[in-house]
């Protein structure tokens, strides 16, 4: 229960984020679709916590796992830039419901399963420790510890001009360092103790010196929300956007545009949620040496069912989060903490204000203590052979510094192919892992492959 509230606390910014990325306040502060329609923000943050909810409490109750489910965040920046430009918003919550669709399909045929048993343990080994660079250097950015230089060289930077100058980050940091010293003590619930303590420590700070939101203009402002009690704390939810999609989209772009958009959700979809359960469920200890673990079939079904109820209620893709490693890392073990969780989101419909209270850089000290954890797994890996290393190694470096872990686990599956067949040990990689690797080619190319079919 402890580690199901831990989930929720280090999810629920999602909440707020999701209105933000693929709604808005008005059309002038909004993702506009190609006919100028936009997602009302207060409309999304209700659905974002209805689907999330429902869909979390699904996967505890049915595949019994510790794993939080909501809106991905790739997708939804995906659907925001690069698909409402030429399609309406339920033109493209449509493509999102056939992602959904095709991802349960490949799910309870046994395809989905079959590419993951298709991994090698090196290389599921790889991607936990991938995710938990990754989640840590999400922590990084969200907190303003890392940002971006502006330059060609280096693109990042240590806060501002090389100083932590801000109050945020320097909450972040304070959080970081309470949280890191509870769990070398062994304090249980030292994430939760943390993250309530930093909150209090931000509340006050920013009581005294009211840097406020950043908002876009304000570098030193709070990353995503000030950390103040709000005035209301019961809000009805706005559940409008439940059933507002359609599949108009092969009629407005092209069947052949569509499927390339198709493919592109699929492909992210599949191998993020692939990703991140394999590391939640070493991080959980419940996988066996090749990385399989009770109920992946059932879970991968009920992912595949977020995408589609995401879609159906336009708050975009949900799947597996890797915020939930921080509920693990609190002892989360079974459904029970997803259950939690889930209530937890289906409450944030009607109490979205408290959801508000804690700051991001308060979350984010929590990915990056979660992040060690899972970079320790790295000692299971044996790097005297280089047709091993070096994938594996390409595996790690790529998610964070691609910002996507499909990106790591495509590159991964290429160069294992590649560098395993070409060193003449052939005979012992999977057909499918061929396949996939060679869908990966594919998926990597799509920008000059969509200008063809352009």
């Amino acid at each position: 229960m402890r580690g199901g509230l831990v989930t929720f606390v280090t999810m629920a910014y999602i909440v707020i984020l999701n209105p933000l990325i693929i709604g808005g306040f008005g059309p002038e502060s909004a993702a506009t679709d190609v006919e100028g329609g936009y997602l009302a923000a207060a409309a999304v943050g209700a659905v974002t916590a209805l689907t999330a909810g429902v869909m979390t409490i699904l996967i505890g109750v049915v595949s019994n796992l510790p794993f939080g489910i909501a809106a991905g965040l790739g997708i939804n920046s995906f659907l925001a830039v690069s698909v409402v430009g030429s399609v309406t918003w339920s033109e493209a919550m449509g493509l999102v419901v056939i992602n959904g669709l095709i991802i349960v399909l490949l799910a309870s045929t046994g395809l989905r399963a079959l590419i993951f048993n298709a991994v090698p343990p090196q290389l599921k080994t790889a991607i936990t420790v991938g995710i938990g660079l990754f989640i840590a250097f999400i922590g990084f950015v969200d907190s303003g510890f890392v940002r971006s230089s502006g330059a060609a060289s280096p693109p990042v930077q240590l806060g501002e001009g090389g100083s932590i100058a801000t109050l945020p980050t320097v909450v972040f940091v304070i959080a970081l360092v309470l949280m890191g010293v509870l769990m070398a003590r062994n304090v249980r619930g030292a994430l939760l103790i943390g993250i309530i303590a930093s909150t209090v420590i931000a509340i006050v700070a920013e009581a005294v010196f009211r840097v406020g939101p950043s908002l876009g203009t304000n570098p030193d402002g709070w990353n995503l929300n000030a950390p103040v009690l709000p005035e209301a704390i019961v809000s009805l939810p706005d559940l409008s956007l439940i059933g507002a999609f359609d599949f108009g989209a092969f009629e407005r772009i092209g069947a052949l545009s569509a499927s390339m958009l198709i493919f592109t959700l699929v492909f992210t979809n599949f191998f993020d949620a692939m990703g991140t359960m394999t590391g939640l469920a070493k991080g959980a200890h419940l996988a066996d040496a090749n990385g399989n673990f009770p109920g992946l079939r059932s879970g991968l079904i009920i992912e595949g069912v977020g995408a589609v109820a995401g879609g159906a209620t336009s708050s975009s893709s949900n799947t597996i989060f890797i915020d939930s490693a921080a509920g693990i890392g609190e002892g989360a073990r079974t459904g029970l903490a997803s259950v939690v969780t889930g209530v937890l989101f289906l409450a944030a419909m009607f109490f979205s204000p408290l959801t508000q209270v804690v700051p991001l850089e308060v979350a984010a000290a929590a990915l990056v203590v979660v992040g060690a954890l899972m970079v320790a797994q790295i000692r299971d890996i044996d790097w005297t052979e280089f047709s091993v290393s070096l994938p594996v190694f390409l595996t790690i470096i790529v998610m964070p510094l691609t910002f996507s872990i499909a990106n790591g686990i495509g590159v991964g599956f290429i160069s294992w192919v590649l560098v395993r067949s070409l060193a003449g040990r052939a005979r012992g990689i999977s057909p499918l892992l061929w396949i996939v690797a060679a869908g990966f080619l594919v998926y990597f190319a799509r920008g000059p492959i969509e200008g063809l079919i352009g």
